[in-house]
């Protein structure tokens, strides 16, 4: 097996597969795994290109067989023109009607998971809602075998901020969409009482309408803590017989939408385990359902991939808005589109943006891009969509269950331990070395792509799967672990006052 992998005819890099010492102008230079070397000369200020994308720049001249990274590689900002509509890959139909079994709703949506939420609107709510949820112990839900579990879903914000605009928005976007999420069968939303979201706001702006099956409580009306978790307590009590009559029944996988998520990539990311969750993402696709990409910050530099597959020019200079947004945000905060690949990215052999980008798109498959959403909108549109949030994985899946998605798959180079109720979330590896240190969190090794010989499309289709399996209730690694109770992080956007 080559210890080098050239992902493109075009590139002028290649990837060490296993850590390489290499000679280079009479020394002698280490290679470690995942990182780049020069394939022929590349005079300074000179393209580099992995992908057959441009990556960023030579900083300095760099000979054939020289590391690339950080120290010589340098990034500038896309200038991109953009082309719309120009890559459109019809859907290919699938050759059976797959299904799942799952939980069907009365608003017609099916959920994976039936969970109660306790919501917050304010974090001095908070204690009062772990409070309420850490009541009810798994023996106190032995006689509710359909209900998954009683959920806190806190927050640090809710007051100290406009009462309007885009951080308002999109809070209320959040709590809307986490009390409508499929995978939830009631709300128990609780208040301070003078915070700036108020609760009766939200239900009037969304149109939800009290009863049963969705309660709501403030602090201060209540009398207090003490009271509060009492009475919190004694209301999902009554929810709990009402939440657990239902069964899971028969229903197609149009029916998924999946958030598309990575964290703590390394170099593979966009090799193994991306590529194969893009075809599971397609497979989903053909069956009529949705994949929910985001992360805008981290397909900068590949927005032109993907506006050339929107359905439509609209749909493209959506996407293009968002971009310019996230520019605008980043240089008034004095930062940088580049501030990401992290640390750990770097170690793993990632330099720029651009290079994390090209690789983080492929989650998205080859389908037409049909739809994109503001952070935490609900998601209407069936097929591959994308969702602008930061690139911080808890704010963003936060966005993606708000949003719709009734499942979430998740891929790593690095190890992330990451989870986020009420919605399964799956692990896919992207290298066979961390997944075997880190087994008891990895669901799926993809790379087996790399050093096992098994096709992008095998693992994708074992992907593709899991996620009706585990939509049919098989538990995830994460869930088997209990993560997802401390992961919902809604989006600050703008001033605390």
């Amino acid at each position: 097996m080559s210890q080098t992998v050239r992902l493109s005819p075009d590139d002028n890099v290649v990837t060490a597969i296993t850590p390489l010492e290499v000679g280079t102008d009479g020394a002698t230079q280490l290679i470690p795994r995942g990182h780049k070397m020069a394939a022929e000369d590349i005079a300074k200020g000179a393209p580099v290109r992995k992908y057959a994308q441009v990556i960023g720049y030579a900083a300095e001249d760099i000979a054939q067989g020289a590391h690339v990274h950080s120290h010589n590689l340098e990034f500038r900002n896309v200038d991109t023109a953009y082309e719309f509509s120009t890559n459109l890959r019809p859907v290919a139909p699938a050759t059976r009607r797959d299904t799942f079994k799952g939980y069907r709703r009365a608003s017609g949506k099916v959920g994976t998971r039936n969970y109660i939420a306790v919501l917050t609107s304010v974090n001095c709510s908070a204690t009062a809602a772990r409070m309420i949820a850490a009541h009810f112990t798994p023996d106190k839900l032995e006689a509710y075998p359909q209900v998954d579990g009683v959920v806190a879903f806190v927050h640090g914000t809710g007051c100290g901020m406009a009462g309007d605009g885009d951080g308002f928005e999109a809070l209320q976007r959040v709590m809307w969409g986490y009390a409508k999420n499929p995978n939830i069968g009631a709300v128990l939303m609780a208040g301070l009482g003078c915070e700036m979201n108020q609760i009766d706001w939200l239900i009037e702006a969304y149109g939800l309408v009290p009863g049963p099956l969705f309660q709501t409580m403030n602090i201060q009306d209540v009398g207090g803590l003490r009271k509060t978790v009492e009475l919190g307590i004694k209301k999902i009590e009554a929810m709990l017989p009402l939440v657990n009559d239902v069964q899971r029944e028969e229903c197609p996988a149009s029916d998924l939408t999946v958030a598309l998520q990575c964290g703590g990539s390394d170099a593979w990311s966009g090799v193994t385990a991306n590529p194969a969750v893009g075809y599971a993402c397609d497979l989903l696709v053909a069956q009529g359902g949705t994949g929910v990409l985001a992360e805008t910050p981290e397909i900068y530099g590949a927005e032109h991939l993907l506006t050339a597959r929107a359905v439509d020019r609209a749909t493209g200079e959506k996407l293009i808005g968002l971009i310019k947004w996230w520019e605008d945000y980043t240089a008034r905060n004095k930062g940088s589109m580049d501030n990401n690949p992290s640390p750990g990215n770097k170690k793993g052999g990632l330099t720029t943006i651009l290079e994390k980008s090209l690789g983080a798109a492929a989650k998205g498959g080859t389908t037409p891009l049909v739809g994109v959403y503001k952070y935490a909108e609900e998601v209407t549109a069936k097929g591959f969509t994308f969702m602008d949030s930061p690139g911080y994985d808890p704010a963003s899946v936060t966005g993606q269950i708000a949003s719709g998605c009734n499942l979430v798959c998740f891929t790593t180079g690095r190890g992330s331990a990451f989870g986020a109720k009420p919605s399964p979330s799956m692990k896919v590896a992207t290298n066979t070395e961390m997944f075997n240190r880190m087994t008891e969190d990895m669901d799926v090794n993809a790379g087996r792509i790399l050093t096992g010989g098994a096709s992008v499309e095998e693992v994708g289709r074992e992907i593709y799967e899991m996620w009706l399996r585990m939509a049919s209730g098989e538990q995830s690694k994460s869930e088997a672990q209990g993560l997802g109770d401390y992961e919902f992080v809604p989006w600050q956007i703008g001033a605390v006052m």
